[in-house]
């Protein structure tokens, strides 16, 4: 995933439901399994794979049995070793025991459990990213080597297609309140990746890649599943083409066209439930948890809810100001409940404070956190009437719970606290439907707005009038707005 952007904030599961959705996760169990079953007489070959006259034996302790038994019990013993459940103690004898890890999952701490399950997924993306065995055996020269070039094959490009696929779906699933969302269509999550979100009319061309990617994404989730990654509804094998379309991994346009509507593009109309047999992914709230930490690695800023709660109310203030609303309230609630109300309502005001860009800003954020105050806050409020950038904050405030004694505003608060709002506003959603009835409120309630609004002493009033004048549909009051906003820089030297 190139783009450096902060990702929507996520609500993680506590780490003790993590860990236990870890110990329960099909692959990492079978693996502890395998680990506590082997013995002195367990031997493996020089891979450190069981030998296979004890795989029936493996797979018989792990309750498998059917054509894919052997394989399920070699893949859980494969992990065992790649996580550490099993180390290997003489490589010429091929003569294992158990793993000083083993010891993590049972008398190890939440944290100890979730660090052997990131191990075992690292395994397991690395195996996606491989291709099947079929592909690999029609590669292999005579003496056993790997013909890349014959196999058309880039391990990189591999791994580097898989992780924006997976950062993706991140996005994709990760909804308004932070948690992990609905299910996603295959055809949607692999159209994301590859089509252009420009595109209005994606080419045969291109929806034979997204085509392409559905079939190699349905293989890589099968893989994915077993170590509770992500729930996975594969694709239905009946909507291929053709009785050949499986061997060349491709299914019909119909439904690679169906997964340009997330892109931008225009796709034929397509019935839902028949979008859902080419497959569905949702990632689970262990997954959410392995991919963002994934992601932070990658240098990405994937910010989790409740991360804040410990530090300053300038680091909150600041942190939620990208935040979706329903992310902002969750994280200030976890921030408010460390601290009595007057001693938070006091922090908040000072970290409100400033001339800086991102002033108006936080204070909205301030204003907004300190409606989750009660009225215990009031004496904070009432030691802030008087402040210049505060002081039309805290009577708001205090009229709104019905608090006596409020001082009225001067006219000057009135319209220092009307430009604060406004720049607010147009860092927090730009030129949004709110604002723009904002502005049209402004100028219809106030006949002489403009003529004083150029005076008020902020360090935003140029830009703000400018960005009235913009978004007034009235021409004559555009005009209006955009004269004060001239005044405004000739006074203030903007």
């Amino acid at each position: 995933m190139s783009d450096r952007s902060p990702l929507p904030p996520v609500r993680l599961a506590s780490e003790p439901q993590l860990a236990r959705d870890a110990l329960a996760a099909p692959l990492l169990s079978r693996a502890a399994r395998l680990a506590r079953w082997a013995g002195p007489a367990t031997r493996v070959d020089a891979g450190g794979a069981l030998v296979e006259e004890q795989l029936p034996a493996a797979a018989e302790v792990l309750g498998l049995s059917g054509t894919d038994a052997a394989a399920l019990a070699s893949e859980a013993w494969r992990i065992a070793v790649d996580t550490g459940l099993v180390e290997i103690t003489d490589e010429d004898e091929g003569t294992v025991a158990a793993g000083a890890r083993l010891r993590l999952l049972t008398g190890g701490s939440p944290h100890d459990v979730l660090t052997v399950w990131r191990t075992a997924l690292e395994a397991v993306l690395a195996d996606a990213s491989v291709p099947d065995l079929e592909g690999l055996l029609d590669a292999m020269d005579e003496a056993g080597a790997v013909d890349l070039a014959a196999l058309d094959w880039n391990p990189r490009a591999e791994a580097e297609f898989l992780d924006e696929v997976l950062a993706g779906l991140y996005t994709l699933t990760v909804g308004e309140d932070g948690t992990a969302g609905g299910p996603v269509p295959l055809p949607a999550l692999a159209a994301s990746v590859i089509v252009p979100g420009d595109l209005q009319e994606p080419s045969d061309a291109v929806l034979e890649q997204v085509s392409q990617a559905m079939m190699r994404l349905d293989d890589q989730f099968r893989l994915l599943e077993p170590v509770g990654l992500v729930e996975y509804r594969p694709v239905d094998e009946t909507v291929l083409t053709d009785a050949g379309a499986a061997d060349h991994g491709t299914v019909d346009h119909k439904a690679a066209d169906a997964g340009t509507a997330s892109t931008g593009a225009e796709p034929a109309p397509v019935d839902e439930a028949d979008v859902a047999r080419y497959g569905m992914v949702r990632l689970t709230p262990l997954g959410l948890y392995g991919l963002r930490a994934r992601l932070r690695e990658a240098g990405h800023e994937a910010p989790a809810v409740g991360e804040l709660a410990g530090k300053g109310a300038d680091a909150l203030l600041d942190g939620i100001a990208a935040f979706p609303p329903a992310a902002a309230h969750a994280e200030t609630e976890q921030w408010l409940a460390r601290r009595e109300p007057v001693q938070a309502a006091r922090e908040l005001l000072t970290a409100a404070r400033g001339a800086d860009a991102g002033a108006p800003l936080r204070r909205l954020r301030c204003q907004q956190a300190l409606s989750l105050v009660g009225a215990a806050a009031e004496p904070a409020l009432r030691e802030v009437l008087d402040d210049a950038e505060l002081g039309g904050l805290a009577r708001v405030w205090l009229t709104e719970r019905g608090l006596g004694d409020v001082p009225p505003p001067s006219q000057e608060m009135v319209f220092w606290l009307t430009i604060d709002t406004v720049a607010a506003q147009l860092a927090a959603e730009g030129d949004s439907d709110e604002l723009h009835a904002l502005v049209q409120g402004l100028a219809e309630q106030h006949s002489g707005f403009f003529a004083a609004a150029w005076r008020v002493d902020h360090p935003q009033t140029a830009q703000v009038l400018e960005a009235m004048g913009r978004l007034h549909p009235d021409r004559k009051i555009a005009k209006e707005a955009r004269k004060a906003a001239f005044k405004a820089r000739s006074a203030h030297g903007g």
